[in-house]
């Protein structure tokens, strides 16, 4: 199933829901008094037991009217995990644009792992603040963000899929001048609203093998990415036992695997976002990621 955190006009309060195939969000509170609170980290740190309850409900739940989609998990607890030149393709696109001040490698001979904040996050229909970016190098960055169940440290790759809860869209937004000039990665890429995420978290129960699943971006209507995530350079097994060999993963952590090649850097001149601009990020089965920028 398609689980969604909303909100309603006439409520304060986030509430959990499921989204259908033609986009109707359902209120699955309303069928399960036991589902109230809006927390989806609660809910995903029930395990399959509550996770039942959400699927029971979805057959039941009324139309949420007037519902407007929040990031799935609106305030993570801890910084979102993400992994940076994780396509062959885009590692050689980074390398050759001028912009990565950070190894003279071309492609990584281990996970490069930094974070961003959760001031980072909105959701979707929410404007990416590029005014935030006083060098005027916003980018946009799709990817796959993997949600964690189950918890642990040291978890074996072998051991992955026990792990984890679900799959959702990141944009990981960047502004590639700041990027390059602090020589690291996150006071480019942490800035509040540059980590729009949503619209949904697909259930691993939909997701047989995650690197069947095809990515795409567009900008204003025009294909920018174009890639499957079997194209990883580090698989999620292989991301989730680096993360978690000395930190420990909690239900509703998030991990975004990496970007194909086709971002606003890979164009001769970079092509970066302006206001009125609008991205576009679907992965297939989770649902279409769409920000006007600001």
């Amino acid at each position: 199933m398609r689980l969604v955190t909303f909100r309603q006009k006439d409520r304060l309060q986030h509430r959990i829901g499921a989204l259908t195939p033609d986009g109707t969000v359902l209120d699955l509170a309303a069928a399960d008094p036991a589902l109230d609170g809006g927390f989806m980290p609660a809910l995903i740190a029930g395990g399959s037991a509550v996770l039942h309850h959400a699927q029971a409900a979805a057959a039941k739940a009324p139309e949420a009217k007037g519902a407007m989609l929040c990031a799935p998990i609106p305030r993570p607890a801890k910084n979102i995990f993400c992994v940076g030149k994780n396509y062959h393709e885009h590692a050689r696109e980074f390398a050759s644009s001028g912009f990565d001040a950070s190894t003279q490698e071309v492609v990584p001979d281990a996970p490069v792992v930094f974070s961003k904040p959760p001031t980072s996050v909105i959701g979707p229909g929410e404007p990416i603040p590029s005014f935030l970016d006083p060098t005027n190098s916003v980018d946009y960055e799709g990817e796959l963000a993997v949600i964690i169940g189950q918890g642990g440290r040291g978890i074996r790759s072998a051991d992955w899929r026990q792990h984890v809860f679900g799959y959702t869209i990141v944009n990981d937004v960047t502004a590639r001048t700041l990027q390059h000039k602090h020589r690291q990665w996150i006071l480019g890429k942490g800035l509040d609203g540059f980590c729009p995420m949503g619209p949904a978290i697909l259930t691993a129960d939909e997701v047989p093998d995650p690197a069947a699943l095809r990515l795409t971006t567009q900008v204003n209507g025009e294909a920018r990415q174009d890639a499957v995530v079997a194209d990883l350079i580090f698989d999620i097994p292989t991301l989730i036992a680096t993360i978690s060999a000395g930190i420990t993963l909690e239900p509703g952590d998030i991990i975004a695997t990496g970007t194909p090649v086709g971002v606003g850097i890979g164009f001769k001149p970079p092509r970066f976002l302006k206001p009125g601009d609008v991205v576009r990020i679907e992965i297939s089965g989770i649902g279409v990621l769409e920000n006007p920028v600001a």
